[in-house]
């Protein structure tokens, strides 16, 4: 026994533990999977990855234990070795003073095969055993032979089909030349026929994403209370959040309003945390950020409304309510003290499961390359937008999918839809936009410069420009140009007379202004017989 216990017990603590790919080696010589080793120490396979690849540092009784997981795996995986060798006892004679060894190899005149030994002066085999290994002749090495090119897939002709797309290896854009095939170029046709089989190609397009992925889907696990509906048209018990904010006053500035849309905000909105397995009680404190479902809780009071949409939407009545992981997370990351903008929620209940945010990440990537397209590929698109949409819609209480029932995974992903919009709205208020109105999934009014906020174009990270108008459109009150107040009343006649012209409206009063300059209103004398189609006044004519 040693005099020092103590500082024996210090250095067994410091040993180093072996190169992350060293510990890889030991746990995979052994045919251990990672889920089953992360098991027995007592922690979760994405830490226990975490360690294996050196990502993390290990202190603590977790630290001990992998340790000494790594200390007996290696005895495990050397006694195995060791096993495995073959244990000679061939029948070869002792050597004695007649055998030598050659030093270089000469035909063995039992067999006439190279031999290594002489004996007697002569050079052969010392057994019958390794004559015959002898003159086994060995195996050819065959010349290789250069790799058969690819043979190129024909371009489609139809117009309107992304040429990307057109492999055997892309079920996608499969799909849709065979609609079109079988509609004769129809693109309306294929995307109605597409879009009716939408449900069924995507539990089989999630399948083949799902091959060979580290954890397994449950598809019809038990459902808490709470996400169970007593009937197909009873509201949901589950507040996803849903934006449905305007700016109550006017803003002071009188610059354009753009209306921006968010792009493929449900496809965005599949990378985010999904449960894995059934959903159960858990602790509602501390918040677990490896575990996502749902919570019961009492939402703190909202102070900024006045130019700042409430994360929870407009919520139905005040109290205790049940949000969904990705509101849960939105809150908290609100109420730490790099926002400070609201106090943290009261969480009564949870009921959560082991989660990933990996979980539909090859789905989901596989969706937005396909939707990566030209603009006129209206038809890919659509299918694109009907796989996702459909996919999210149908996994609560639906009769169209019988494959997948996880109405938890759809209301965390509307949710998660509805927090990347407040998300965006945030944005541009940190970036000194001013925030006119934030609605659905995809609605976004701002009023400034937004182009340095944002980028324009149809990949998920960017918007689209829908429309531009002025704040008047949605305050009347803002509107301080005076009213123009025609009196003509020639302007009914006028409109009856020049029929076949063009004309441009007065917003004010109906009648007609100049098309050139639009801003003189027009009588009919200042437009003569002969250039009634023109409809200028008689400056700009």
């Amino acid at each position: 026994m040693s005099r020092y216990p103590a500082i024996d017990d210090l250095l067994a603590t410091c040993r180093p533990l072996p190169a992350p790919a060293e510990r890889s080696r030991l746990r995979t010589s052994l045919a251990l999977t990672a889920e089953a080793v992360a098991q027995a120490i007592g922690v979760s396979p994405a830490t226990f990855h975490a360690w294996e690849e050196g990502q993390t540092e290990l202190q603590g009784p977790a630290r001990d234990a992998y340790a000494y997981f790594l200390t007996h795996a290696r005895t495990c995986a050397t006694d195995q070795t060791q096993a495995a060798k073959p244990h000679l006892t061939t029948n070869r004679p002792a050597p004695d003073d007649s055998t030598e060894f050659l030093p270089q190899s000469a035909s063995c005149v039992l067999c006439g095969n190279p031999a290594t030994h002489e004996v007697d002066g002569y050079p052969q085999h010392l057994t019958v055993a390794e004559c015959a290994e002898a003159a086994t002749p060995a195996p050819a090495l065959s010349p290789s032979r250069p790799e058969a090119t690819p043979k190129h897939l024909i371009p489609h002709p139809r117009s309107g089909v992304s040429q990307r797309f057109n492999t055997r290896q892309d079920p996608i854009g499969e799909a849709v030349v065979a609609a079109l095939d079988a509609h004769n170029g129809d693109q309306r046709q294929a995307v109605a026929a597409l879009t009716a089989r939408a449900i069924a190609d995507a539990m089989q397009l999630l399948d083949e994403c799902r091959v060979g992925a580290r954890y397994d889907i449950v598809r019809h696990p038990a459902l808490p209370e709470m996400l169970r509906k007593p009937s197909p048209h009873a509201p949901d018990r589950v507040w996803e959040a849903r934006p449905d904010w305007q700016r109550a006053q006017a803003p002071d500035q009188t610059d354009p309003v753009a209306a921006l849309n968010v792009n493929g905000a449900y496809l965005a909105a599949l990378k985010t945390h999904l449960p894995l397995g059934q959903l159960r009680p858990t602790a509602p404190y501390p918040h677990d950020r490896r575990r996502a479902g749902i919570h019961l809780i009492t939402p703190s009071a909202w102070e900024h409304d006045a130019y700042l949409p409430n994360p929870l939407g407009l919520s139905p009545e005040p109290g205790p309510m049940w949000i969904t992981e990705s509101t849960l997370r939105l809150l908290l990351r609100l109420s730490s003290s790099k926002h400070a903008l609201c106090d943290p929620p009261v969480i009564h209940e949870s009921y959560t499961s082991g989660s990933t945010e990996n979980l539909l990440e090859k789905f989901r990537t596989t969706l937005r390359d396909a939707r990566a397209l030209e603009e006129e590929d209206t038809v890919t698109l659509e299918y694109v937008k009907a796989l996702y949409s459909q996919f999210v819609s149908t996994l609560g209480e639906s009769r169209s999918n019988r494959d997948l029932h996880r109405p938890d995974w759809m209301h965390i992903i509307r949710a998660q839809a509805f927090v990347n919009l407040w998300s965006k709205a945030y944005k541009a208020h940190a970036e000194g936009l001013i925030l006119v109105r934030v609605r659905g999934t995809e609605e976004l009014h701002l009023q400034g410069e937004w182009r340095r906020v944002f980028q324009e174009g149809r990949d998920l990270t960017r918007v689209k420009l829908k429309d531009t108008y002025e704040v008047a459109a949605l305050y009347p009150e803002a509107d301080t140009k005076p009213q123009k107040r025609c009196n003509d009343p020639y302007i009914e006649k006028r409109r009856y007379e020049y029929a076949g012209g063009r004309y441009v409206g007065c917003r004010s009063c109906g009648g007609d202004l100049c098309t050139l300059c639009r801003t003189a209103h027009l009588v009919p004398a200042d437009i003569p017989y002969e250039d009634n189609d023109d409809n200028m006044c008689p400056a700009c004519r």
